[in-house]
């Protein structure tokens, strides 16, 4: 496998092109630092800001940016521990953006969102990739892969079982032989749902 056209790459060098956001990392950073913290400590690949950190200006006013860039700047104050899941996930995001990252890996990012959580950051989601950020998201929930995403790959047992431009790799019989049963499948919007 090729990450960015390289098969064999140092995980330090790899690192700073990947933001990740799971839901590991959301039980590491719940704790009671603030939102502001939280980010910036995505600089120093750590939880929360240390004594020892040198925060300049400029790691400063990226992560203003980035919390204007994700419409939370209110959330810089408030301590994580005082935030729904769906703002937590979304100071989590902006960990994950501090060094423009080309990729984004997002494992299962609306488990545990209310509907109204998961709208807000699908849309969010939109938002980054119409930037040129590349998406790639683990997911047990078709309403999770925005219109954007254009290529999807299907997994049972740890295998590949399709791989393919997702027009042609979600449809309902593909979708039942994964999950072994029936299944209908609707389109709305560019998104898909399975009933």
């Amino acid at each position: 496998m090729a990450i960015f056209g390289q098969e064999r790459w140092n995980i330090f060098d790899l690192r700073p092109l990947l933001g990740v956001v799971s839901n590991d990392w959301m039980a590491l950073c719940t704790r009671p630092i603030t939102g502001r913290d939280a980010v910036l400590s995505g600089f120093f690949g750590s939880v929360g800001v240390q004594p020892y950190h040198r925060i300049t200006p400029e790691i400063e006013r990226k992560a203003v940016d980035i919390l204007a860039l994700l419409e939370i700047p209110h959330l810089a104050e408030r301590t994580v521990t005082e935030m729904s899941s769906g703002e937590a996930r979304r100071v989590l995001l902006a960990r994950a953006l501090v060094h423009d990252p080309r990729a984004l890996v997002l494992d299962e990012p609306s488990n545990s969102l209310d509907v109204f959580a998961q709208h807000e950051l699908r849309e969010i989601m939109r938002k980054l990739a119409r930037t040129g950020i590349g998406i790639i998201l683990v997911t047990h929930h078709l309403a999770d892969i925005i219109p954007e995403i254009e290529r999807v790959i299907l997994m049972r047992d740890g295998r590949i079982v399709a791989d393919g431009r997702k027009e042609d790799v979600l449809t309902a019989t593909a979708l039942a032989e994964l999950f072994g049963l029936a299944v209908d499948l609707t389109q709305r919007g560019g998104y898909y749902h399975l009933w």
